[in-house]
């Protein structure tokens, strides 16, 4: 996969990573990018967990893909469960959603619930957050 087919985690919002003992996993589609404190080599298996959502979200992916870029390291990882994709995409859209309503207040002092940042994310970003109208339920 390339990196522009996962969806990108925002920087300013918690994400881990912890390593996990090898196993024989069922692939699934979709992936995840995000920077991460250490770097991991393709093929290591990992527990993500994103504690800035209650209740906190917890997934085991693949790595499939480390870089430094600007002198962070950003890891591409695979979801393990065709289900998954789904699920992340979800999670990542409420956090992308509360990136926005912290970037608003930040950048322009306005103050918003999440419901009305919500609102306007939708209106504005939900068209081409990737997996737009591609993923669904099994």
């Amino acid at each position: 996969m390339e990196a522009r087919q996962f969806i990108r985690h925002p920087v300013n919002l918690p994400i881990e990573a912890s390593q996990l003992a090898a196993e024989a996993y069922c692939l699934g589609t979709g992936g995840l990018a995000f920077r991460c404190d250490h770097t991991a080599e393709p093929g290591t298996f990992l527990h993500v967990r994103i504690p800035s959502v209650t209740p906190e979200f917890e997934i085991d992916a693949k790595v499939v893909w480390c870089r430094c870029i600007d002198g962070n390291v950003e890891l591409g990882v695979e979801f393990m469960n065709p289900n998954d994709a789904f699920r992340v995409r979800m999670v990542e859209q409420v956090c992308h959603i509360e990136n926005y309503r912290q970037e608003i207040f930040t950048v322009q002092g306005r103050e918003m619930t999440f419901e009305e940042a919500a609102m306007e994310w939708i209106g504005k970003f939900s068209a081409t957050f990737p997996g737009a109208g591609e993923l669904s339920v099994n």
